[in-house]
């Protein structure tokens, strides 16, 4: 069991659509807890939900019900403009299509997020983030002068950049080959090891038992949490809680 206290508290989260004469209802009544330093796949098929809650757990969205504790602050209720400040501060995005601007250098994609949060160092930041992906040597390239390994390595620069408590990676592989998508796993395996707490949504079981814990989701409610276990010679023992 993971001891650090959670960072995400989800408490009875439900969240509903109302669509012509009926209200589609997403989450169900979620309940989930993810610590500090915790590297999460969250599973599940198309309709089950598990984009919803990445919503709600980024903070692009707010739930009906429930309660979301981030790091012990309920956000549940929180004014737009407070959880986009929030949001810029806590939480980095690494995106399936990498989402970054054609015209713009790999530093500049980079720095973008600090232009709007503003602090010191925008440009001595963003090029450490670029370093610590291991595109130092990309810095003036632009993004059709790049690899998709190499451009969804500057998009987790720049959902580094702010030094986030979370980052929140959605179907991060899936516009990736084979050899590329392992490149980008382990480099996520690395961020965690230096403590960074990393949740990804993935449909690919390759993607999940690479994550130390995978939830999953079936009509809006938890159907099963797994711990992964590293067992003798690369093998993994699932624990079901």
């Amino acid at each position: 069991m993971n001891n650090n206290a959670p960072l995400i508290e989800l408490e009875g989260i439900t969240k509903e659509y109302p669509m012509a004469a009926e209200t589609v209802r997403a989450l169900r009544g979620v309940d989930l807890a993810i610590g500090g330093n915790e590297l999460v796949a969250i599973m599940g098929p198309s309709g089950s939900g598990k984009s919803t809650l990445m919503n709600i757990v980024g903070l692009l969205d707010v739930p009906s019900a429930g309660r979301y504790l981030l790091d012990g602050r309920d956000v549940s209720r929180l004014a737009q403009s407070e959880l986009a400040r929030l949001r810029g501060r806590r939480i980095g995005f690494v995106f399936q299509t990498f989402e970054l601007l054609p015209r713009q250098t790999a530093l500049q994609n980079v720095m973008l997020p600090l232009t709007y949060t503003g602090g010191p160092r925008k440009r001595e930041r963003a090029m450490e983030s670029l370093k610590r992906v291991g595109l130092g040597d990309r810095m003036d390239h632009r993004p059709n002068q790049m690899s998709g390994g190499q451009r969804q390595r500057v998009a987790v620069a720049r959902a580094l950049v702010q030094r986030p408590a979370i980052l929140l990676a959605d179907e991060p592989t899936g516009n990736l080959d084979t050899r590329t998508g392992e490149e980008i796993l382990a480099l996520f395996a690395a961020l965690h090891r230096e403590g960074q707490t990393i949740v990804i949504v993935t449909h690919e079981p390759d993607v999940a038992a690479r994550c130390r814990r995978v939830v999953r989701l079936r009509d809006g409610l938890v159907s099963a949490d797994e711990r992964i276990i590293p067992g003798p010679e690369g093998a993994t023992v699932s624990s079901q809680e």
